[in-house]
């Protein structure tokens, strides 16, 4: 069974291995897609009535959903093992830039964001904005917001499938069946690199080429207010989505094995002129 849609300005497509009746499918898409729609409306920055939103325009004292934990936290931890070149304030420097609500694309003047500690206090589930600020959860939202689907599935008793959201891919497989995932172009999105095999776990991967306008891409340095050019592409293979997504994030900043200090992970990263570092058990073939 397969189910293919859009949600959060991406293309979803989720496998399902184990055997399901026909008239359950419509109530796990229906299972799923309601999830997605509480998380995008609690984080998405994109829209008004977003909790983020709120944030945005008024200080104050905050409660968080209960998957508020797991997102704020890992926030908190990758921000202080990159010194703050990884950061969740980072969504007024990424709207000013261009990639706004409307998606204008047109660059106005960039200020750097707040310190942390000069924007909020998290001890969860409560979060106290300081000065009202635009939290931009991108680095890891997608792949957590993959994790939590995967878990309505096994909620439904449906164990054996994989989630590709935009290319965060959450594999899950009792048996451990390897599958193979191919590893994009960085300026060929028609074409791969290579191909990576995973087992029970997930793959996300970032690069330049994606949402990219003017000067700019997704990824944002918030201390030299440019977008990073000296890396490619980054994949990152973990257990679980939230962290492979934020990951590949951080290693446009810092090294590896910075990250491997509190976090168990793979990686391959691809550089200008296709010379690349990756860990020795980055299961893949390359290309070239």
């Amino acid at each position: 069974m397969t189910f293919s849609f859009e949600a959060i300005g991406t293309h979803w497509t989720i496998d399902i291995f184990d055997q399901i009746s026909d008239s359950s499918e419509s109530d796990i898409l229906k299972s799923v897609k309601d999830r997605i729609d509480v998380y995008d409306k609690h984080y998405s920055r994109f829209r008004k009535d977003s909790l983020v939103t709120e944030m945005s325009q008024h200080a104050g004292d905050y409660v968080l959903p209960e998957d508020g934990e797991l997102l704020f936290s890992i926030y908190e931890q990758v921000y202080r093992l990159t010194n703050g070149s990884v950061t969740p304030l980072i969504g007024n420097v990424l709207s000013d830039a261009g990639y706004d609500a409307a998606y204008s694309f047109e660059p106005k003047a960039l200020q750097k964001p707040l310190a942390w500690e000069d924007a909020l206090e998290y001890v969860f589930p409560h979060v106290r904005i300081k000065k009202p600020v635009l939290i931009d959860v991108g680095a890891a939202g997608k792949g957590y917001l993959v994790d939590l689907v995967g878990g309505v599935l096994k909620e439904k008793g449906i164990h054996a499938f994989t989630i590709n959201a935009g290319g965060d891919i959450l594999h899950s497989d009792i048996s451990d069946k390897l599958i193979r995932v191919g590893l994009e172009h960085p300026s060929d999105p028609t074409s791969v690199i290579g191909v990576a095999h995973i087992g029970n776990e997930s793959i996300c991967g970032s690069a330049g080429n994606r949402r990219a306008w003017k000067q700019f891409h997704h990824i944002m340095d918030p201390k030299a207010l440019s977008s990073p050019t000296h890396i490619l592409s980054v994949w990152v293979i973990a257990k679980e989505a939230r962290i492979a997504d934020i990951l590949t994030t951080c290693l446009f900043f810092v090294d590896p094995e910075v990250m491997q200090t509190e976090f168990s992970f793979d990686y391959f990263i691809l550089y200008p002129d296709f010379s690349f570092k990756k860990s020795d058990r980055f299961n893949a073939e390359l290309f070239f």
